[in-house]
């Protein structure tokens, strides 16, 4: 009887160790969680230097920038996006000015269509993040993603949000896509 109540005694213990041991992994990644969303909410705090009221006198520094920046405005709040070099980035770029609604799609993306068609030849196959503004050639939609994607034969990168990124999941309406100049 002493020895079955041992065994049994040291199960229970096994098991709550494993039990303890989950738990840690599953704080210890949370806590990385945290630490990289602290990261992204610095680089953007950093970022947001940008006076949105008015005409920035410089551009958002990125490897990919071009120096062509769009402002995406709704009533509530501002997303600023910085372009690629790409001859689709330009053709879109080239019809700014525009008032859109934009619509929710899948459960990580946010879409809307710009004008006229966009010219791909050149452009690179979206890859990325959070924040990646991309073109489906396909649909001939313009996509922004808030969450994770895959990629996709058919979807170009058009640039990067570099300014509101936090505001994306809550995209809704009307939209008005306009130039960012010197």
């Amino acid at each position: 009887m002493k020895r079955t109540l041992f065994y049994i005694l040291v199960g229970i213990t096994i098991l709550l160790m494993m039990l303890s041991s989950c738990v840690n992994d599953k704080s210890n990644h949370n806590l990385q969680s945290n630490i990289s969303e602290q990261k992204v909410n610095t680089n953007l705090e950093n970022k947001s230097n940008v006076n949105l009221e008015s005409e920035p006198s410089t551009t958002i520094e990125d490897e990919s920038n071009t120096g062509l920046q769009i402002r995406i405005q709704t009533d509530s709040f501002t997303i600023v996006a910085a372009l690629n070099d790409s001859s689709a980035a330009k053709s879109f770029y080239d019809q700014l000015p525009v008032t859109l609604p934009v619509e929710n799609y899948s459960t990580n993306e946010k879409i809307f269509y710009p004008p006229q068609k966009l010219d791909v030849s050149g452009t690179p196959l979206a890859k990325g993040s959070i924040g990646t503004l991309a073109y489906y050639e396909p649909w001939g939609d313009i996509v922004i993603f808030y969450r994770d994607y895959h990629s996709s034969s058919g979807l170009y990168q058009l640039g990067q949000v570099v300014f509101g990124i936090e505001q994306l999941e809550s995209l809704s309406g009307e939209i008005k896509i306009e130039k960012m100049t010197d």
